[in-house]
This record gives structure tokens, sequence and C-alpha cells, in this order.
């Protein structure tokens, strides 16, 4: 059996769960429209949804939240907040944002116009359905190995080179407004990015002239698989990492509710001084003044702290070692997942969990649903219903290569016995896996659409 690290650190304060009963849950599911965005959080047991927000910050950011200073400009506690980012991060300028899709929002209403593209490994969904909304078009380039889920390889969600390059040439530079590249690759599995790829990726952006833009919401993580897998980094630590994989980039988009370990909070960082100009501008209209961007001074305090504590090697090497210990204990049962397991997540391979179910009839939606009504888990589809759309010239239906269920776990919440109960659950559901059956979307907005769509089982 796989080993579970300790946690450094001691529990001060619990928050009461509760299972209710399985006629329970088969109400609420229903009552959901069977969306799992809809349900009652207390109706939850293990809430695997997302590890954005959720997690429990630590006793030094809760008293650093009592020094927050609320003035409106120029606030003590942006400064704390600005001399951590400069540290870590190192562009020459940033705003405050509440949350990454806020960020990306700014920067892609400033840059993108319809019909041009955006480059990236694997974008997520609030940056897809962000470049979508203003009429852009994501591009996802990642190495092939990131779509056969039982292939383990080191960095599997490095971009695939010689297709950015293609990509970029058969675009042209006037079609593509700028690049991206997540760090870990979210979409894929929470899988690293190696530095080696990271600068290929930033050389060949700057040889086209095109300003590279790094997702870094779960940059800490990334630095720390750097560390353990990479030739030439095992000595260096997580915040020199982080700082080279930064040192390659033009800017970065940022929830801080990921590898910040806060509640709310993020930014928008870059370099070009007439950009800072334009999102200062546009930051003031959307979120707030620009050295508070739609939070309160208590939350810059709080992001200042959670971003040093991301960096701790005990931290992160528990963060790692909890994930891979539900990966590797599912493994054993049985359960495809994307492997390696990544660090903020694992994620079930729909597809070859449940093979009877063709990707139009939503097997990650089933399983998510079967999930809770088995055993009260919360876990988020990214797959068809996530990621699938409408080509906007054939008006097709474009399905995903992959079709996956994400166990997103919040950061210092749960503990062993959490881990052991979701194999458990899921291991009962592998029994009879063909009882499972497909659904079907009764209504669901234009963009974004896992989060209000309406489900109904066939």
């Amino acid at each position: 059996m796989p080993k579970y690290v300790p946690e450094p650190f001691k529990i001060k304060m619990v928050e009461p769960i509760r299972l209710i009963s399985p006629e329970k849950r088969e109400a609420a599911i229903k009552k959901a429209n069977y969306n799992l965005f809809a349900m009652k959080a207390e109706d939850i047991f293990i809430d695997f949804m997302t590890d954005s927000g959720t997690s429990a910050m630590s006793n030094h950011q809760w008293s650093a939240m009592m020094m927050g200073d609320e003035s409106y400009a120029g606030a003590r506690s942006w400064f704390r907040l600005k001399e951590v980012v400069d540290e870590i991060f190192g562009f020459k300028h940033f705003v405050p944002t509440h949350q990454g899709r806020a960020a990306e929002n700014i920067l892609t209403n400033l840059l993108v116009q319809p019909g041009e593209y955006i480059p990236s490994n694997m974008h997520f969904d609030t940056t897809e359905g962000n470049i979508r909304a203003r009429g852009g078009r994501p591009k996802n380039l990642v190495r092939k190995e990131a779509y056969n889920p039982s292939e383990r390889v080191d960095f599997k969600g490095n971009m695939d080179i010689e297709k950015l390059c293609s990509f970029i040439e058969n675009t042209g530079v006037e079609n593509i407004p700028f690049g991206m590249l997540t760090i870990t690759n979210n979409a894929g599995g929470g899988q690293p990015v190696s530095m080696q790829n990271i600068k290929a990726v930033s050389e060949l952006y700057h040889e086209f002239g095109l300003p590279f833009f790094i997702d870094a919401c779960r940059f800490a993580e990334n630095a720390y698989f750097i560390k353990l897998r990479e030739p030439g980094y095992a000595d260096k630590s997580p915040l020199e990492i982080s700082q080279e994989m930064f040192s390659y980039a033009d800017g970065a988009t940022m929830s801080a509710k990921k590898d910040g370990i806060v509640n709310i909070g993020g930014f928008l960082a870059m370099n070009d001084d007439t950009l800072f100009q334009n999102v200062r501008n546009e930051l003031i209209i959307r979120e707030g003044f620009y050295t508070y961007g739609g939070l309160a001074g208590r939350d810059l305090e709080a992001m200042a702290v959670g971003f040093k504590e991301a960096l701790e090697v005990s931290y992160l090497d528990y963060r790692l070692a909890q994930t891979a210990y539900l990966g590797e204990r599912l493994i054993e049962k049985g359960i495809p997942i994307i492997e390696p397991p990544g660090a903020h997540a694992i994620y079930i391979d729909a597809k070859s969990f449940l093979p009877h179910i063709p990707q139009a009839e939503l097997p990650g939606q089933s399983l998510s649903i079967a999930m809770y009504k088995q055993g009260g888990i919360r876990a988020v589809e990214l797959g068809t219903v996530a990621f699938g759309y409408t080509d906007p010239d054939s008006g097709e239906e474009i399905f995903p290569e992959l079709d996956m269920v994400r166990m997103a776990i919040p950061r210092r919440v749960y503990t062993q016995s959490h881990m052991d109960y979701v194999v458990d659950v899921l291991t009962e559901i592998a029994e009879n896996p063909q009882a499972l059956k497909g659904y079907k979307i009764t209504y669901q907005p234009p963009l974004m659409r896992h989060f209000t769509a309406h489900f109904e089982p066939l």
C-alpha cells in the first residue's frame, strides 16, 4: 500500500460534516437538476469539487488578516503583498484581482479580438470561457502523451514545441495576440511542466514576437515537481525554481485561491508599461482601485503569507504525497485515472470506467452523480460537459479527447481516513459499472455550461 505522509500541521479547529441518507441524497441531486454545482454544501460529505478557495488557512494567515489596512488607496497591506509578489514572480507590474478569472477577463478584454487564437498547453475552463467570450479561439497544444491517461511521463503537461511552431506559422502572428502556458496543467490532470519546456516555449513565443503569459495558479506545485524530477534542480529551493520559471515570461494570471492558499484573491502581472496602464484603467472600472483590486486589505495580507507558505518544502512534500496516496490506492483497486497522479487532484478516466456510455451521453457526468449517490462525494466533470463545444465554422459538436471526473483536494482540509473512504466508495461503484446510465442536457448557457446546465438521466 502507498505511504501516507503525516500532515505537517496539527488541527486547532474543526467543522462538522454529515453524510445524509441515500434517500435524501437521491432527492437532493434530483432537485439540483443533476448538477452538483447547484447542490447545498451542507448535503455534501466529502467535497472534492475544487481546490480553489476551499483550503484551510494557517494561524499565521489568520493573524495577518488582523493587520489588514482597509485604506482605499495605498494601504500597507498592498505594499506587503507587493514585496512578496515581487520576490517570487519578479514582474515589473501587477494588480490584485478578486480571483484568477477576473485577471483573465481583463487580459482578454484588452488583447483578444474576434477570430484571434490563443495557444497554450491546455486552457482551463475559465480561461477558455473568457477567450470565447471575446470571440477568440483557444488552442490546446499539449504533448500527445497527455491524451493517454495510463501512460506515465514525468512532465505530461509539457507543450508540444513542434506543434506550437507549426501552429504559429500556419495561423499567422497577426492572428495571435499572445501565448499562454498553464502550470500545472489542470485540464490535463494537474500534470507538471518542465523548466526545459517553459524555456523552450518562451524562446519560441519571443522568436515570433508574441508576449508570453503563464497561468500560474499552481506554480508552487509545479516548482516542486521540477525539484523532484528534473536534472539540475534537486538542490534548488521551490522559491528559486519559481523565480526562474517566471523569468522566462512576460506576465501571468494568478488565482491565489490555489497556491496562495486563500479563500479569495488573485492578480494579473506584466512587464509591458503600456499594457499596465491599460490594465489599471480596466481594473478600476471592473474591480476597484489598483492597490486593492476588489479585495479587502485583510485578503491582501492573507495572500502575502499564503504565497510564502505554499513554497515550504514540508508543505509541498505532504501536498504531493497525499494526492499520490489517493491515486495509487485507486490504481490498486483497478480504478482508471490519469497517471502519474498530479498534485492538486486525481482525475478518473470516465471513458475507461464506463465504456458502455458514449461521450454524447456524458459518462463523466454519470460517474460524478454516482459518486454523490453512493457516498456523498462531490467531484466535477471535466469532459464533454465542461470542454465540449460547437465549432463556430462548421457548427459541428466537438468532443474533448479526455472525459474525466476530477477530485480536487482542498489544501490542509482532509485526512487519510477521508482518502480511504473515497477509495471504498469508488471500489463499490466499480463492482457494477454497467448499472450506471447516461445523461442528457436539458438546459445550457452559451459559455461554461457545466456551472449551470440542467441534466436528466437517460
